[in-house]
């Protein structure tokens, strides 16, 4: 019981004992605070990155394509688990509007605009078809024309507050889409001044991923005129990849997995055929690795960033370990009192443990409320610094980023509660050691009294 009460009047009477507290919670506050919104940063990106894929992907990276997909895609269908399947063209086109002679680059995705819809999360992405996907590529007034959609970055501006400018109905803008076709051994399937395939295209859609390398970068077309477009359509049909749904409930990598033995017996099966080289080529991948460029640089980050904070909690254990020596010098009277009544020295270890201790539930309570409380505000917050001084945290004219993320997850907070407890204790180790092992007779000496 002595215990209890002298850790309580140490913490409570002791000035010096706030500054740790301070520096706790100071330390939870900010870990939570950027924990919370880094992680939900991460967690955004990847299932962006997870709907602009699907679950699974096979395919090759050569401008070519490969053969027999069709077949391959008609297997996977069957399969117990998959949900979806569909194919689609990637290729590298020149844009531009008819009435200039400035192109630019972009990169040209060719889908079924249903079927792709049915695997990824396509058709959420559309402004003016969101709720009938399958009219991607409709233009209004005329079902004639050959539409495209195409990443809402390329193609209109937003404002300060990341809001599109959208019409309140798609202009059928014309733009011609220009591409090379490729043989299937990889040459140009045109020679001469006539060596690249050019069509126009009326604009019906923008996607709006938030990717930014998608959507300021992917203009899509009809599978069936990208396939033209980019030569796949001759000697035999090819595509760039499968995109595969899996069933809810199955495991992604379980799925792969299965996916990776089905695509080996079909390539089995194809060896010696014409163009079956190509197939030689394609990987099957899950959507982690298939998007792993794009995911790889954010996780980098993240990593780095719980270095530092390590490095912070190496900072809270130093000041605890100031704090506490200068307590304990200042207690050697005490300490040398309980000795001399019989307290052994795990007693006096105890007693300053739990002083620790405290020091550290109190501290890391007050970080978690105050980052809890930061974090339900944090968008009001930055409304208000932008509306009165024009700060925002993220540029949204220049960042595909909505709300700051603040949704609190409770096992990150029993983690740095924890953690935080764990520094106190190993910041009091070394002095509550030392305390324990100093003798009554030295301390209680007269002049000391």
């Amino acid at each position: 019981m002595y215990k209890l009460v002298l850790a309580s009047r140490y913490l409570y009477r002791r000035r010096i004992s706030f500054l740790a507290l301070a520096a706790v919670a100071l330390c939870v506050f900010i870990v939570v605070v950027v924990m919370t919104v880094m992680d939900g940063l991460v967690g955004d990106f990847k299932r962006k990155n997870h709907n602009y894929t699907g679950d699974c992907v096979v395919g090759t990276e050569s401008l070519v394509g490969f053969t027999y997909y069709e077949d391959f895609a008609r297997i996977a269908e069957k399969a117990d688990y998959v949900e979806a399947v569909t194919p689609v063209i990637k290729s590298y086109v020149l844009v531009g509007a008819e009435s200039s002679s400035r192109n630019i680059g972009a990169e040209l995705m060719g889908v079924d605009a249903a079927g792709f819809s049915r695997v990824t999360g396509f058709g959420q992405t559309l402004h003016y078809h969101k709720n009938d996907p399958s009219k991607a590529f409709n233009i209004k007034g005329d079902a004639n024309l050959p539409g495209f959609v195409i990443g809402v970055d390329m193609w209109i501006g937003r404002n300060e507050k990341g809001e599109y400018y959208y019409d309140p109905s798609p202009a059928a803008t014309a733009l011609s889409v220009t591409c090379f076709p490729l043989t299937a051994k990889g040459a140009l399937a045109k020679a001469g001044t006539d060596m690249a395939n050019t069509k126009t295209f009326y604009f019906s859609d923008c996607s709006q991923s938030g990717l930014a390398r998608v959507d300021g970068a992917v203009i899509y077309l009809p599978f069936d005129e990208a396939q033209v477009l980019c030569g796949m359509t001759e000697p035999a049909k090819r595509a760039s990849w499968i995109h595969i749904k899996f069933k809810q409930g199955t495991n992604i990598e379980e799925g792969c997995q299965k996916i990776r033995q089905m695509w080996g017996k079909f390539y089995d099966e194809h060896k010696g055929k014409d163009n079956a080289e190509l197939l030689s080529q394609v990987s099957v991948q899950g959507w982690k690795e298939h998007r792993r460029e794009s995911i790889a640089g954010m996780e980098k980050e993240q990593a780095m960033l719980m270095m530092m904070f390590g490095l912070v909690g190496l900072t809270t254990v130093f000041i605890v370990y100031v704090v506490f020596y200068m307590i304990i010098s200042h207690k050697t009277k005490d300490i040398g009192i309980l000795k001399s009544i019989g307290a052994s020295c795990g007693d006096v270890i105890v007693l300053f443990l739990g002083f620790a201790a405290g020091l550290g539930v109190i501290g890391s309570a007050v970080g978690v409320a105050g980052g809890m409380l930061f974090l339900w505000n944090i968008n009001r917050i930055e409304g208000w610094l932008f509306e009165r001084f024009g700060f925002q945290l993220w540029d949204r004219t220049i960042y595909a980023i909505g709300e700051i993320p603040h949704r609190l997850d409770l096992t990150m907070l029993v983690v740095v509660t924890g953690c935080a407890i764990l520094a106190c204790l190993a910041g009091a180790v070394l002095p509550s050691v030392g305390a324990a092992r100093a003798r009554p007779a030295d301390v209680l000496q007269v002049s000391q009294l």
